[in-house]
């Protein structure tokens, strides 16, 4: 006998199938999103020099009337931590940002936008918008954009609703014991 299993098919585990309609949805919008950022990171870097991590990062910053933390730029993003802060030193070693201590709480790292930092988002923002407006906005009629911009509020309201990322506990490697030697990575 031959298994009819398909991507989305959890009948094995007893978890239910997505529908055909929802599994062709996700991966319609899986897709149109890879697509996006694609030609989103080859704008950034043409025109930037800069990742589309990077970019984020400076809008962030760009919009925020004062300097952020380390761990509210995470909460903004996703991305690992650690990837996070190689991304802020490199922004910083090319003079984009500022990196320094919290007042009063030597944990916290606060981040800021330098001028230069702020002259290179709004350089390359026109070519950013003209990107998005091209591959996601021009195929749309305005009601669309409407019901996408409803939907996709809801659903990104529905997962940032978990706890953020920065809040997850690390994972940490087993402490090795006379007994039980540490496990390798």
């Amino acid at each position: 006998m031959t298994s009819t299993r398909t991507a989305g098919d959890g009948s094995d585990d007893g978890v239910p199938p997505l529908h055909p309609e929802q599994l062709q949805t996700y991966f319609a919008l899986l897709e149109a999103v890879s697509l996006l950022q694609h030609h989103v990171e080859q704008q950034l870097r043409t025109e930037g020099g800069i990742s589309y991590v990077q970019f984020q990062l400076l809008a962030n910053l760009a919009r925020s009337e004062t300097p952020l933390t380390m761990t509210q730029l995470a909460d903004g993003v996703v991305y690992s931590r650690s990837g996070l802060t190689y991304q802020a030193g490199l922004l910083e070693k090319a003079g984009l940002i500022t990196r320094s201590s919290a007042p009063g709480d030597e944990r916290a790292t606060l981040v800021a936008l330098t001028d230069a930092g702020a002259a290179l988002f709004r350089r390359i923002l026109p070519g950013h918008i003209e990107v998005s407006r091209l591959l996601l906005f021009n195929p749309l009629s305005d009601d669309d954009v409407r019901h996408l911009g409803d939907i996709m509020t809801r659903v990104r309201d529905h997962m940032r609703a978990l706890p953020p990322r920065s809040a997850a506990p690390r994972k940490r490697r087993p402490r090795s014991t006379p007994d039980t030697p540490a496990q390798a990575d």
